[in-house]
């Protein structure tokens, strides 16, 4: 796979997944404009995700059976429409499935994903694959800035409008780049979807590795979104143009996604998982006890991104690994996961700050870490094994 369609790659898939966060900076703003409180706004993200996890569940699985030239530049269009929708809601409740129609039909990246490590061969697929995430990771970053700098200068509405714009140029471009393949495999629809769920059932690594991600994805969404709550209520006040720009802090987690997928490749992401798991937990640690401090609250967002994106791109990397006839319904599972309890995770956020406020979500992420931490120790010498690279690394 060539440098230059990689980066291609990794530009439309951080295009298609920024679809999913462009409302998580704009939360007060929307709801002043809608007439709904922030909390309530909250589950704006929650609706997206579980769109997203459904639609990864739906369509990805088609990437195996089906020319993905044509399969991806279909679901960018279907985006661009939900977005225009979107842009035009004129109530709280026909934005709430809008944008669950956004994360529905934004499936895009994840079908690029598998097909770049099918475009790779053995010795660099872990270095592919983490460039293609590494770009999706990035979209998902700058989409918070991107969103608060357009949203306080021409209103919330216009990043959807500009969001639909860039999806079709990228439709375009990626029929005239994307690469004809034979389907992986020949199964009917009912027969491709219930495989899913099979290859789960077979596969103890893949099992084990969803755990993983799924809490990992948990405590990444809970995380964001109350920050939203945080940077917005008393003492800071913020504005959606200076909470957007905390998403560059993040920018980091990129870079650690590329040292990721080089570690997977030289048989250290096992090690490389437990790691990234001590980290999430002083991240919270940080934040919790430097709720007042900006300065504490940038280094927790630095901790944890780069944790978080190094560990999901290890996880992702090296369950492609498991079957190679499978990619894209192993990512389906993958990310339908993640997904569904990302949108736990949202849904946390918004009933702690509620309840408890920003203390009782560091406390609900430090046990989440702690829980992870825990299926790592077990797991690592022999539920998560996928080869005998990960026993001369423990050994």
């Amino acid at each position: 796979m060539t440098r230059r369609l990689a980066f291609l790659f990794a530009v439309a898939g951080g295009a298609a997944v920024g679809n999913l966060y462009w409302s998580q900076p704009l939360l007060d703003f929307i709801a002043r404009d809608l007439g709904t409180d922030t909390a309530a706004a909250g589950w704006l993200v929650t609706a997206t995700q579980l769109g997203y996890a459904l639609g990864i569940f739906l369509f990805v699985p088609l990437g195996d059976v089906l020319n993905r030239r044509i399969l991806v530049p279909v679901a960018l269009l279907c985006s661009a429409a939900a977005l225009v929708a979107s842009a035009l809601a004129p109530t709280f409740g026909i934005l709430l499935a809008t944008l669950a129609l956004v994360g529905l039909t934004t499936i895009s990246g994840q079908i690029l994903v598998p097909l770049a490590g099918d475009l790779s061969d053995d010795a660099d697929r872990g270095r592919v694959v983490g460039t293609v995430v590494s770009g999706i990771l990035i979209g998902i970053l700058v989409s918070r800035t991107v969103a608060g700098l357009v949203a306080g200068a021409l209103g919330w509405r216009a990043i959807y409008v500009v969001a639909a714009g860039l999806a079709i140029l990228l439709a375009a471009l990626l029929f005239a780049a994307i690469p004809r393949l034979e389907p992986r495999t020949t199964l009917r629809y009912p027969a491709l979807l219930a495989s899913v769920f099979a290859i789960v059932k077979r596969e103890r690594a893949v099992r084990w590795s969803l755990v993983l991600g799924g809490t990992s994805f948990a405590v990444f969404t809970m995380f964001w979104t109350s920050l939203t709550f945080l940077l917005s209520a008393p003492p800071y006040r913020f504005g959606v143009t200076v909470i957007g720009l905390f998403g560059l802090v993040g920018l980091a987690g990129a870079v650690a996604a590329q040292r990721a997928g080089r570690l997977s490749d030289r048989g250290l992401g096992l090690p490389a998982i437990g790691v990234a798991w001590v980290l999430v937990l002083v991240a919270f640690v940080i934040a919790g006890l430097g709720a007042a401090s900006v300065v504490a609250i940038v280094v927790a967002i630095l901790v944890l991104d780069v944790a978080i994106q190094g560990h999901n791109i290890t996880v992702q990397s090296r369950m492609f690994l498991v079957d190679a006839s499978a990619r894209s319904r192993i990512n389906t599972a993958f990310v339908t996961s993640n997904f569904l309890c990302g949108a736990v995770g949202s849904g946390l956020a918004s009933f702690l700050w509620a309840h408890g406020g920003w203390t009782a979500i560091m406390l609900a992420g430090a046990v989440l870490s702690g829980f992870a931490l825990t299926v790592w120790a077990v797991g690592r010498r022999g539920p998560l094994r996928v080869g005998p690279q990960d026993a001369q690394a423990l050994a």
